[in-house]
């Protein structure tokens, strides 16, 4: 099997590795990639995801069997779609599918109209500023405002006054995050406890790996603003599984046979993002792709041969026997990222003690580049994903910082307490007091 991945964060550096050490061996290629993604795979030599052309050329040229897309844009630019009418399978949904992630309108409109359980909400566009703000103060907080469109995880914002929310209205409509601003969500706040759950989906029959909890709040103790996520663990003990089969009737199979209705079938991972309330799963977010850095964590645990699977499902005839057990052991992510993420932050930095961290656990490269004396330097807002796997959640967490002790470069920041949370819950479960 030939394989060409798109994408240059950690989350595409695990989607490569696990592709690459799967049992039916494909010779994997990447674009743009990063310098830790070349381990396992080839370069393409096209540096732009939607110069549809450029790829299409070479994946007939290689006769590619697959394309993987990883990030989110390419999939709302509706790369999927123009390859595909070149004849060429591609794991990842339609530009009309992806509207799940692209627009949180569309989502909350599609989970009405199907009944899928998701929080309370309402909309404005930016012409109705005034309005927007005369319904917050009417609200009880905290509230949830969002950016409709595609703002990198960033555009979600819990204000616990109304002269937050209404500063957050403001920012969205005066363009903080370009175009996905121009209309906003205001939701109500669900005070529970998060999940992620990947679906991988051909169009009409699914399987799901393990559940993740994601860590989005950039200080410790779950403070600070969203980020794209500074950590995450997997399996998450809270959805055990009379949860999970609440899951898959009241929200899965619901959104895919809504997808088929809206004649836009899914094929491709549906990721949904979860808040638990009293034992009951609500919808917070449709994701079209692999969660980041969730996705670090659930392959790690993750036992069978992966690329089948995405072949299969891509295929439209998903294969189960691929997946042979959805969570082995136990994984911590820690995210290492630039000081001053989510806002501005400097790059440039050299980073060492990376071969002697991967003792204790892989680290995935998600910022990173090489200068012109092929050092690695910092060169995003994430710069490192260090994964662990381990028996138990313990274990796993330990290792994930014995090995972010070894790793240096200036204005290193992570948080301290992923998956502390979940360690605590599971001891009292364990311990039965």
């Amino acid at each position: 099997m030939r394989i060409v991945v798109l994408g240059s964060g950690g989350r595409e550096h695990a989607l490569v590795r696990a592709l690459a050490e799967s049992e039916s061996k494909p010779t994997v290629w990447a674009l743009p990639g990063n310098p830790g993604i070349f381990h396992y795979a080839k370069p393409t030599g096209i540096s732009d995801m939607q110069d549809v052309e450029s790829l299409t050329t070479f994946c007939q040229e290689q006769e590619i069997d697959l394309v993987v897309i990883g990030p989110e844009a390419p999939l709302a630019a509706g790369v999927a779609d123009a390859l595909r009418l070149e004849g060429i399978t591609v794991f990842g949904p339609s530009q009309a599918a992806a509207r799940l992630e692209s627009s949180k309108w569309y989502a909350k409109r599609f989970m009405q109209r199907y009944g899928i359980p998701t929080a309370q909400w309402t909309s404005f566009t930016e012409d109705e500023a005034d309005e927007a703000c005369e319904y917050v103060a009417s609200c009880s907080l905290p509230i949830v405002i969002k950016a409709d469109g595609l703002a990198a995880g960033k555009g979600v914002i819990i204000a616990s006054t109304v002269e937050e929310a209404t500063a957050a209205i403001d920012r969205m409509f005066s363009g903080a995050f370009g175009s996905a601003g121009k209309r906003v969500i205001i939701e109500e706040f669900l005070c529970g406890e998060e999940a992620s759950v990947f679906a991988i989906c051909d169009g009409t029959d699914y399987v799901l790996l393990a559940p993740a909890q994601d860590h989005k709040r950039l200080y410790d103790g779950d403070r600070g603003p969203n980020t794209g996520g500074m950590g995450a663990y997997a399996p998450a003990p809270l959805i055990n599984d009379q949860l999970r089969q609440q899951i898959e009737s009241a929200i899965i199979k619901p959104t895919l046979q809504g997808m088929i209705s809206e004649n836009a079938p899914f094929v491709g991972c549906l990721y949904v993002g979860l808040m638990i309330v009293d034992n009951a799963p609500y919808v917070v977010e449709y994701n079209a792709r692999f969660g980041d850095p969730e996705t670090q964590s659930v392959l790690e645990v993750f036992r069978g041969d992966f690329a089948r699977l995405l072949y299969s499902a891509a295929r439209g005839r998903l294969d189960r026997s691929a997946l042979r057990t959805a969570a082995e052991g136990w994984s911590c992510t820690v995210v290492l990222a630039s000081k001053g993420y989510p806002g501005s932050y400097q790059t440039g930095f050299l980073i060492t003690g990376i071969e002697e961290a991967q003792r204790f656990a892989r680290v995935y490269h998600a910022g990173t580049a090489l200068d012109s004396q092929g050092r690695l330097i910092t060169a995003g807002g994430r710069v490192l994903n260090v994964t662990s796997h381990a028996d138990s959640l313990a274990a796993a967490i330990d290792h994930c910082y014995r090995a972010i002790e070894c790793i240096h470069f200036e204005n290193m920041y992570y948080r301290s307490d992923i998956g502390a949370r979940a360690l605590r819950k599971h001891h009292l479960l364990e311990g039965g007091s």
